[in-house]
């Protein structure tokens, strides 16, 4: 089969590309995907994500796991991925935050042109719709629905409050003039319509609405093996379904838009990386390039979770259970209560210390207990906050297992590598702990789940101990013009025609935030620069 344009991968950015250049009636698109639809009431129900993220059964997840790492007591840890159609956007908590300024602006300075503040943000606009209406810093009329949480409970309201009693003021809005404070994050959900309540991950918000498009070819359930190469050029991809293999030719070009873990995956399979880490595996290098894989970085998470003595939570005791077969049914009637809610509901973004220059610290306040993935389940009401340090100077890598396309890569981040992460991440969670432990929360706060005497050897010592991603990595192709960059800034893969990369794993330098919008806003930018519209 032959088609203008194959896509490896049906994640954010894929499916941000499949439904931008199918636009063009007068160009073919095929879109290649391991995972199923990504319609299912799972995906679609925004609090049904807790039956997801733990990989247990694995439902429209990857559930990787990292090699053991040194900075967290040997201990190996787990990396959730989105299996589906719209990747992890179908699995996330729904988090609309682009970062700051100055993170797009450095991407610049570190040689991917074209990169910085001004030339980002019309796309992030172009992809925003969001229910708040139009302004300098938002659109109104994008694919993307962004909205308020439709009833956030009480106790995130409670957390906004005792951010505020230690200092961190109010934000409404993370991607406004300023992103330091505390509030309720907004959230990637249709507001209205038959759809209202539900998730808009990147597949709802792009691809479900272009299927029907002529040009455009989805297909789901394959799995893209390796790009295949010709004379210096991408001619096309081989997939798998089962035992059968299958070859599509790519006029123009091939796209690999398979995350920061399967992008690296699919380039090395196809002779494209270092060339010690090809020959391991009996792989011959046709491009020589030693940065695919390279530059990992994700941001590490700890979490400090709290028994709730009152029971207008999220618990999954028998009351608890009912409270949401309950909710359940309001949203399927109405699409609003808190079968709607993210649960990671209020966060706010701080500095480790008056010194630094912008934010380096960002918390996740959760209506419920989550222990490892939620791959440690507790019985009781409950509540949680995340803290992550923002900007790490740890990097990792990642590489290959085997040859075999089926098995996982091999996944090293590096956590804690560089000494200069610990102590900032030391600071954040000693700020946590002074909002967590406020009098704002004081009638919901029950038994603290992995109690210590709040030393700093503690407090390192529990963070070695429990410590681990939470899902932002990116940057195992990253654009540049170094030795070490993989793509170009117009994300064509140095010194092969008609290739590129178009996903997280592109960016230069973790972002200050979640990364889900800046990815889908990547796509839209890259979706230009592919038709060669002027940017």
């Amino acid at each position: 089969m032959e088609f203008d344009y194959v896509i490896a991968g049906g994640g954010s950015a894929g499916c941000v590309l499949a439904a931008r250049l199918s636009e063009d009636p007068g160009v073919s698109v095929c879109l290649v995907e391991a995972g199923g639809t990504g319609r299912d009431f799972l995906i679609r129900a925004p609090a049904m994500v807790a039956s997801m993220v733990s990989g247990r059964p694995r439902i429209n997840n990857w559930a990787f796991r990292t090699v053991p790492q040194a900075g967290l007591n040997g201990r190996r840890g787990y990396h959730p991925r989105g299996k589906a159609l719209g990747g992890s956007s179908a699995i996330n908590a729904m988090l609309y935050v682009r970062g700051q300024p100055a993170d797009y602006d450095g991407w610049a300075d570190l040689g991917a042109d074209g990169w910085d503040w001004a030339s980002c943000l019309p796309y992030f606009l172009r992809a925003e719709g969001n229910a708040r209406g139009a302004s300098g810093l938002h659109h109104a009329d994008g694919p993307l629905k962004v909205r308020d949480q439709s009833r956030p409970f009480e106790i995130s309201r409670a957390f906004i409050d005792a951010c505020e009693a230690q200092q961190i003021p109010n934000n409404p809005d993370f991607n406004g003039h300023r992103q330091d404070g505390a509030g309720f994050y907004q959230v990637t959900q249709f507001q209205d319509g038959p759809h209202k309540g539900e998730r808009c991950s990147a597949a709802a918000a792009y691809l479900h609405p272009a299927m029907n498009r002529p040009n455009l070819t989805v297909m789901t359930k394959r799995l893209a093996e390796r790009v295949e190469l010709g004379d210096g050029r991408a001619t096309g991809l081989t997939i798998r379904q089962g035992g059968r293999r299958q070859t599509l030719t790519a006029r123009r070009e091939v796209i690999v838009a398979a995350g920061a873990f399967g992008s690296p995956q699919i380039l090395m399979l196809s002779g494209i990386g270092p060339a010690d880490e090809l020959r391991a595996q009996g792989i011959a290098p046709q491009v020589e390039l030693p940065g695919v894989g390279q530059n990992l970085q994700d941001h590490l998470d700890y979490i400090l979770s709290y028994t709730s003595k009152r029971p207008d939570v999220v618990g999954l005791g028998p009351a608890g259970l009912l409270r949401l077969v309950r909710a359940g049914l309001e949203w399927r009637k109405t699409g609003e209560g808190h079968f709607a809610s993210p649960m990671a509901e209020g966060g706010a973004f701080f500095r480790s210390n008056p010194d630094v220059d912008r934010p380096d610290l960002q918390l996740h306040f959760v209506v419920g207990i989550v222990d490892d993935h939620l791959r440690k389940l507790h019985f009781k009401d409950g509540f949680s906050c995340h803290v992550c340090a923002l900007r790490p100077n740890s990097r990792g890598s990642v590489g290959l297992q085997s040859a075999h396309p089926a098995q996982p890569p091999r996944i090293d981040p590096g956590f804690l590598s560089d000494p200069r992460d610990l102590p900032v991440l030391i600071a954040g969670a000693r700020a946590m702990q002074a909002v967590m432990e406020g009098p704002e929360l004081a009638p919901w706060r029950g038994r603290q789940l992995y109690p210590h005497d709040g030393s700093d050897a503690a407090l390192e010592a529990d963070i070695r101990s429990r410590a681990d991603t939470i899902y932002h990595p990116v940057g195992t192709c990253r654009m540049g013009r170094d030795d070490m960059a993989v793509t170009d800034p117009l994300l064509n893969v140095h010194g092969v025609t008609g290739l590129r990369v178009v996903d997280a794993s592109v960016m230069p330098r973790l972002i200050s935030g979640n990364t889900n919008a800046p990815t889908i806003m990547i796509a839209e930018r890259a979706a230009d620069l592919i038709k060669g519209v002027s940017t």
